[in-house]
């Protein structure tokens, strides 16, 4: 064992009370919309029957995010993080609370198989989510000293992760035995715990540099710097598409209805098992050392998801697909770490808000445009089909980048 495996601590950010409060608002919040997904995702496929209907919900809070994403960045780098990030929950608590009086006012009459106002407040989440996502990332930073960044990172991921685990499950529980209505009330309920959790963060804002030049330029400011760092770039052309093909999660419905029958209870295990499977590898990360050969570990680990997801879509036995998403999560977590360590350790403190937000118009959008693509593809090629040729993509998006970004290939111990 070298000196830095002696040494290091698996609990250090933990240590800090501040951060602790931040993790725990964190986790309800992510447990919110999680919970929040899996409800939208049976109640819109409830109505439609169709899967395309399932990737438009994801093309819903996509458009909206990726317009305004770039200007979450600017603000969080402009404003105090700590007000941005509260003036963004209230807003996620207000849209959940749309969710529920929609739900609750039209069971029945004209409007009880209607979509589209689902579809309206989910729009309105992808444009509070613009804000709240890059000055989530930016305080977080914020509370730690640069030497507790991976550790960090990786307590901020598996508690991340601990919400899609408990989230989904709670929700498809949720449903089936209260209805939407219970469910989405639930949600609203989170988000305003994780909402008074913020107060209690004690955060010194950082001295704000007299503004120079237009929203514009400092927008070009934070995207000329991520298209200058290769390693960066690498890494994030990595993670985007690899979720934008690879992704299953949009479909889950269709299979859980359709090929595995197993219900919204079945759902909401779906959903939570690739999250399951990254807060264990979260775990077992934040008690080793800063792992070496970080940039083939990234590049292997998402090749194993493509292959998970060939995997689960020939599978037909509902166990073997919770463990196939399981180890899809596994190794999902170790690249979200890794990218998450390499962008805080190479961007300068300044300048945190906007790269977090052109990371974000990346892999946080490409989330929502893999839940279209999914869905589209499954209309247009089939269910099982489509995504066997998602987590292809992924093998020949990880082969395409190693050969295209040597550097990333032999990036070892990151900071």
């Amino acid at each position: 064992m070298d000196d830095a495996a002696a040494r290091h601590d698996p609990y250090a950010a933990l240590r800090d009370g501040n951060y602790r409060w931040f993790i725990a608002t964190l986790g309800l919040v992510t447990l919110g919309l999680q919970m929040q997904g899996v409800v939208v995702g049976w109640q819109v496929y409830d109505r439609t029957g169709d899967p395309l209907a399932l990737g438009l919900v994801g093309l819903s809070e996509a458009l909206p995010f990726l317009a305004l994403a770039l200007f979450g960045g600017h603000a969080a780098d402009r404003a105090n993080r700590l007000r941005l990030c509260l003036a963004a929950t209230l807003g996620l608590a207000l849209c959940s609370g749309l969710l529920c009086a929609f739900s609750w006012r039209f069971q029945a009459g004209p409007l009880a198989q209607a979509v589209w106002p689902i579809y309206g407040v989910i729009f309105l989440t992808g444009i509070v989510r613009a804000f709240y996502r890059p000055a989530n990332v930016a305080l977080g930073t914020d509370l730690l000293p640069k030497s507790l960044y991976a550790n960090g990172s990786t307590w901020r991921v598996s508690v991340f992760h601990s919400g899609m685990v408990l989230g989904p499950a709670l929700g498809g529980l949720v449903y089936a035995w209260r209805g939407p209505v219970a469910a989405h009330f639930l949600v609203m309920l989170l988000m305003a715990c994780g909402l008074l959790g913020l107060f209690f963060i004690r955060y010194a804002p950082r001295a704000v540099a007299p503004r120079s030049g237009s929203i514009v330029q400092s927008l070009g400011e934070g995207l000329r710097f991520v298209f200058s760092q290769r390693l960066l770039l690498g890494a994030i052309s990595l993670d985007l598409f690899a979720v934008l093909f690879g992704g299953a999660v949009a479909v889950l419905p269709v299979f859980a209805r359709e090929i595995l029958k197993v219900g919204p209870q079945g759902l909401g295990a779906l959903r939570a098992a690739p999250a399951l499977g990254s807060v264990l590898m979260g775990i077992t990360l934040a008690h080793l050392p800063p792992l070496r050969r970080a940039g083939r570990t990234l590049l292997l680990c998402v090749a194993a998801f493509g292959a998970a997801m060939i995997a689960f879509a020939l599978s037909r036995s509902f166990l073997l697909s919770l463990l196939l998403l399981a180890a899809s999560g596994a190794v999902d977590n170790v690249s979200v770490v890794l990218r998450a360590t390499l962008l805080q350790t190479l961007t300068p403190e300044h300048m945190l808000g906007r790269v977090s937000s052109v990371n974000q118009v990346f892999i946080g959008s490409s989330n929502e445009i893999g839940a279209f693509e999914s869905g589209l593809a499954a209309r247009l090629l089939g269910l099982v089909p489509s995504v066997i040729f998602g987590g292809c993509m992924t093998l020949l998006v990880v082969a395409t980048t190693a050969w295209k970004v040597p550097g990333l290939r032999r990036m070892d111990r990151i900071g």
